[in-house]
C-alpha cells in the first residue's frame, strides 16, 4: 500500500475489479498494511483463478434483433436495473443498522434555529461542538441586515450564468473584498466549495498528469482527481519526505504535477507544513494548491489562513482554495492567486462559466462577513484561546487528542464505531453535541467524536464539555 500509494479507495477500486475477474475472491486482507503483490495473487486463487480479457473479435455485427432481442429470458442482473437492487445500496444498509444498533442514528438531526456555541433540538437546548461557525458569524445582524438588503434588491438568485445576466455588482464587491483578505492579486466564487475543488483540479490536469495528494485529503480533492483523468498519488498524512520521494521518483513521467493539500484538515486538526510543500514544489516544478475550507478566518493573527500563519509569500502557491461556508457566514467557494490566472478560469472553467452565480443572499453573508472580521480581530483571538484551552484541558485529563494542534478542531480517537456512538450518545442525553466519524471516512479503528470550537464558546461551558466528555469515554469502556 505504501510503496505503490494506495489508498483506501484505491483498494474498493482494486477489490471490485479482481472480483470481476476471480469470482469468489476474498478481500478481508486486502486492506490491512502489510499486504504485498505476490498475496493478493495467492489471494485471488494464484494465476488460473485470473479469467484474462477474451481476444477481440472482428466480425460482421450481429443483427439488430440478436442483439436486442424482443423476446426470451433478460441478459442483465436485476441489480443494475434499480438503484434499490444495487449490491451498494445492500451494503450501506447493514452497515447503517451495524453502527446505529441501540444507540439511534446521530445524523440529520433538525436544529430549530441559528447553531452556534449552542442549539435547540426538538425544543431542548444543547451546548453544540458540531458547527462550522468558527467565529459566530452565522447569524450575526450585520450579515442578516446585509442578506435582507440583498434579496430586497436582487431577489433570491442571480438566475444565470455570470457571465452572461447573472453578474451583479454584489458578487464583485465580494471577490474583491476575499482578494485583498488573502493578500493575492484575484479572486474567483463559485456557489459550492465541493463543486470549487472538482472543477479546478478537473480543469487544470487531465491525461498525462499526476496529482500528488495529502492521504487525508477531502473527498472533493478525490473526485477532482478522477474527474480530471489524471493519475493520483496519496502521500502519508503530512509526510513531506514521502511527498518528496514521489516528487523524485514520478515528476518526469507527467506533463504536470499538481500538489493538492489542505491548510487545516478536518479529521485530525492539524496544519500542513506549508513552507516545505511550496520548496519541494519549487524544486520538482510542480504546481501548488491549498485548500483552506477550515483554515481561512480560523489561523493566523488575523484569520487570513496558513499564508498568514508561516508568513509565506502569496506567490509561491499557484492557486488558494476556501469555502465560504464556515468563517464567512455563507455558502460556496472561492479561488485566488494572481490576476492573469484568475481571468483565464473565468472565461474557461466549466464550474463557474455553465454554473449559475452565487446567490445574493450568500454573496451579502459572504461580504458583511469579511468586513466583520476585519474590523473586530478579537474574534479570532478569541477562537484561538478557546481552542487552546479545549484541548489543553482534554489533554489533562488523559483523552486522545492526536495530533491536534494550532486549529479549532479537536478530535478525540476512540477506536471502533461502537464505543464512539455510545459515548456520542451519552454526551448528547447529557446536552452536549458532538459528530460521531466512522470508517470510510477515516481508516477502520480511528473512529472518533469531532469537537468544532467557536469564538462563541463560554470558558466555563468548555470545561463542562471536557470533563462530560472524559466521564462518558471512561463509561464506555474500551
Amino acid at each position: 500500500m505504501e510503496d505503490l500509494g494506495f489508498d483506501s479507495l484505491m483498494l474498493q477500486e482494486l477489490e471490485v475489479n479482481i472480483g470481476r475477474r476471480a469470482p469468489g475472491f476474498r478481500a478481508e486482507e486486502l486492506f490491512t498494511p502489510g499486504l504485498t503483490i505476490g498475496r493478493l495473487i495467492a489471494l485471488a486463487g494464484g494465476d488460473d483463478a485470473v479469467t484474462p480479457d477474451p481476444a477481440p473479435v472482428h466480425s460482421a455485427p450481429a443483427p439488430l434483433e440478436e442483439s436486442f432481442p424482443l423476446a426470451g429470458p433478460p441478459r442483465w442482473g436485476a441489480d443494475t436495473a434499480s438503484v434499490d437492487a444495487f449490491p451498494e445500496v445492500t451494503r450501506f444498509e447493514e452497515r447503517l443498522e451495524e453502527v446505529t444498533r441501540g444507540a439511534g442514528s446521530p445524523y440529520f438531526r433538525v436544529h430549530e434555529g441559528t447553531v452556534s456555541d449552542t442549539t435547540v433540538i426538538g425544543g431542548r437546548p444543547y451546548l453544540s461542538f458540531g458547527s462550522y461557525n468558527y467565529l459566530g458569524i452565522s447569524g450575526h445582524p450585520a450579515v442578516n441586515e446585509a442578506v435582507h438588503e440583498a434579496v430586497d434588491r436582487y431577489g433570491t438568485s442571480v438566475s444565470a450564468s455570470r457571465v452572461l445576466s447573472g453578474e451583479r455588482d454584489l458578487t464583485v464587491r465580494l471577490e474583491r473584498a476575499l482578494a485583498g483578505f488573502l493578500g493575492v492579486e484575484d479572486c474567483l466564487t463559485l456557489v459550492s466549495g465541493h463543486a470549487t475543488n472538482v472543477t479546478a483540479i478537473g480543469h487544470l490536469v487531465g491525461p498525462g498528469d499526476l496529482v500528488v495528494h495529502d492521504a487525508l485529503a477531502h473527498d472533493s480533492i478525490l473526485q477532482g482527481c478522477a474527474l480530471s483523468g489524471a493519475a493520483r498519488r496519496p502521500f502519508a498524512h503530512n509526510d513531506t519526505g514521502r511527498l518528496e520521494q514521489m516528487l523524485r521518483l514520478n515528476r518526469s513521467r507527467f506533463r504536470r504535477v499538481l500538489i493538492a493539500v489542505e491548510g487545516a484538515y478536518s479529521m485530525d486538526g492539524d496544519l500542513v507544513d506549508l513552507p516545505a510543500v511550496i520548496e519541494l514544489k519549487k524544486r520538482y516544478g510542480a504546481l501548488l494548491m491549498v485548500d483552506e475550507a477550515h483554515s481561512i478566518g480560523t489561523v493566523g493573527e488575523r484569520g487570513r489562513g496558513v499564508g498568514e500563519f508561516y508568513g509565506v509569500d502569496r506567490s509561491d502557491v499557484d492557486l488558494w482554495m476556501g469555502t465560504l461556508s464556515k468563517a464567512f457566514a455563507g455558502c460556496g467557494g472561492y479561488l485566488g492567486g494572481s490576476a492573469r490566472m484568475v481571468r483565464w478560469l473565468r472565461h474557461t472553467l466549466p464550474g463557474f462559466v455553465y454554473s449559475v452565480g452565487m446567490t445574493p443572499p450568500n454573496a451579502a453573508a459572504a461580504l458583511a462577513a469579511t468586513e466583520l472580521i476585519v474590523a473586530e480581530p478579537d474574534r479570532v483571538r478569541a477562537l484561538r484561546r478557546n481552542s487552546e484551552l479545549f484541548l489543553g484541558l482534554a489533554a489533562s485529563a488523559g483523552l486522545a487528542t492526536g495530533s491536534s494542534a494550532g486549529t479549532p478542531i479537536v478530535p478525540c480517537l476512540l477506536g471502533d464505531s461502537a464505543r464512539t456512538l455510545r459515548v456520542a450518545r451519552g454526551l448528547f442525553d447529557r446536552g452536549v453535541v458532538a459528530d460521531p466519524i466512522f470508517h470510510p471516512a477515516v481508516e477502520e479503528g480511528l473512529s472518533r467524536l469531532r469537537f468544532f470550537i467557536t469564538s462563541a464558546h463560554r470558558e466555563e461551558d468548555i470545561r463542562r464539555a471536557v470533563a462530560l466528555l472524559a466521564e462518558e469515554v471512561a463509561a464506555a469502556g474500551t
